[in-house]
């Protein structure tokens, strides 16, 4: 039986799904690393921790399916840095996407003029490759002039897996440094931004392209045969859109992972930048999809476990507790914020705390905190309609009293598509396209997962929930950082000089 192999190289972890042909599980497995802080603002981990997870989840999944893959698709978290000399070694550790040093690097950004931004398509954030990259020139130049490559961390692991080095669309467009409707690397705004463009990797046509094969090396590490071809890939979030079925119209996906995005395909590059909304390609060969994130979903929910010594079923179960009008509200912005605020300066609280809360309405306001921001996200994304139903996708909405708190907050039905590693299971279908298994028109067709109703919205819950999300609003409004003193200097970061 012919099967493939996809490779979901997480923010936290690693998952490798095994597919037959028919796009059905055969068998997945996962790995972890750390993400490291060395300070406020700080994201990074090590890609040789990466590769050690890769092949331990590669070999348990192979071994649990059995059946040998004869094709390896990928893909992975979005904006991060990661840099290399030739040889495609890290020169430092991988610089993440909920990494905000690189703030003051926006100032350049702004400089670039209407045009060069239009063409950008996205807000500004620091954890973009593009900001980071400035960031590592200007503290770190002995690296920088290095540096042969500045990677997206899954074209890292597919140069370690195949020993060549390419970029593609779906990740490449959330660098800052593409030109989304021209479809192509911004040499202009690169050079403008006085970056070296010989760093940026040669562009595949889109993720189903073949990327070149998996080396003896690699393979023997991976216990897999030598020659296997490797596809392209994508960014984990336009992996998931193909591979839990979104095809487009009224569709409008809703992932929740480390961080959280909604989604929804367009037929044309339309930005909307201004309103905190991402614009980026999608993994099929033309098209686009819009996108709002929060940068802190289960990367705060993991903060609050650890703070309260919560596990994954205390937190979850805490959704199903009634909650009250005074409750304490939970605002998870702990590392900035992307949609709708664009500020990567924002910080969280927890607010209107009193004796009678406990452990329980603590983490219950956690959950209710991070769907509020998923909330925004949504509300910046559909500004002009309410979608009539939410497909979920992911591992982080599979507990059913936090699937009935989304529904409730968002205030739209939600359907759950049944591929919990979706971004895994679309990575596995761009590897059996790109070495002719399957066609795009079969991933996207009669392989597409079926979506069934889990949640529907309570209408008293969701007048409750209106209203503690407006207070949360304002509350985010408080916590923004005062604008500075008459005279006072200021950097991009919200600090003061």
């Amino acid at each position: 039986m012919n099967a493939v192999l996809g490779l979901d190289l997480g923010t936290s972890s690693v998952k490798a799904v095994v597919l037959d042909t028919e796009g059905g599980v055969l068998s997945q497995a996962s790995a972890g690393y750390a993400v490291t802080s060395a300070a406020a603002g700080h994201a990074e981990s090590e890609p040789g921790d990466w590769w050690t997870a890769v092949t331990a989840c590669t070999r348990a999944a192979v071994h649990a399916a059995g059946a040998r893959p004869v094709a390896i698709g990928l893909s992975g978290q979005m904006h991060g840095l990661v840099l290399t000399g030739a040889d495609g070694r890290a020169l430092r550790p991988a610089l993440l996407w909920p990494d905000s040093r690189a703030a003051g690097a926006l100032r350049a950004y702004r400089l670039l003029g209407p045009a060069a931004l239009a063409r950008l398509a996205n807000p500004l954030s620091p954890g973009m490759a593009g900001p980071l990259l400035l960031w590592v020139a200007e503290h770190e130049p002995r690296r920088y002039a290095a540096a042969r490559w500045a990677l997206q961390p899954k074209d890292w692991l597919r140069a370690r897996l195949t020993a060549e080095f390419h970029a593609e669309p779906s990740d490449a467009s959330g660098t800052l440094l593409y030109d989304v409707p021209g479809d192509r690397w911004d040499l202009a705004a690169v050079g403008a931004l006085g970056l070296d463009t010989r760093l940026l990797a040669p562009l595949l046509p889109s993720s189903g392209a073949p990327a070149g094969r998996l080396t003896a090396g690699a393979a023997a590490e991976l216990g897999l045969p030598a020659g296997l071809p490797v596809a392209a890939g994508a960014a984990d979030t336009a992996a998931a859109v193909l591979g839990s079925g979104v095809v487009g119209g009224d569709d409008v996906q809703l992932t929740v992972g480390t961080g959280a995005q909604v989604i929804r395909p367009v037929a044309e590059p339309v930005s909307r930048a201004e309103a905190g909304v991402n614009l980026y390609r999608s993994a099929a060969p033309d098209g686009w999809y819009q996108m709002g994130a929060t940068l802190s979903a289960g990367l705060s929910l993991t903060w609050v476990r650890g703070i309260l010594n919560a596990t994954w079923d205390e937190l979850y179960a805490s959704a199903g507790h009634q909650g009250r009008a005074d409750d304490p509200l939970f605002v998870p912005h702990l590392s900035g914020e992307r949609t709708p605020y664009s500020d990567p300066a924002l910080r969280g609280s927890w607010t209107a705390l009193a004796l009678a809360d406990d452990r329980t309405s603590l983490l219950r306001s956690a959950l209710e905190g991070t769907a509020f921001s998923i909330r925004d996200a949504l509300d910046a994304l559909v500004a002009e309609y309410r979608p009539r139903r939410l497909r979920l996708a992911g591992g982080g909405t599979l507990a059913a009293a936090w699937r009935q708190l989304l529904a409730d907050v968002l205030a739209v039905p939600l359907y759950a598509v049944d591929v919990p590693a979706a971004s895994g299971r679309g990575a596995a279908l761009l590897g059996a396209h790109a070495a002719g298994l399957l066609s795009l028109a079969d991933i996207q067709g009669p392989l597409a997962p079926a979506a069934r109703l889990v949640a529907e919205p309570d209408p008293a819950a969701v007048a409750f929930h209106a209203e503690r999300h407006a207070r949360f609003r304002r509350v985010v409004a408080a916590l923004k950082p005062a604008p500075p003193a008459a005279g006072e200097l200021t950097d991009c970061a919200g600090g003061t000089a």
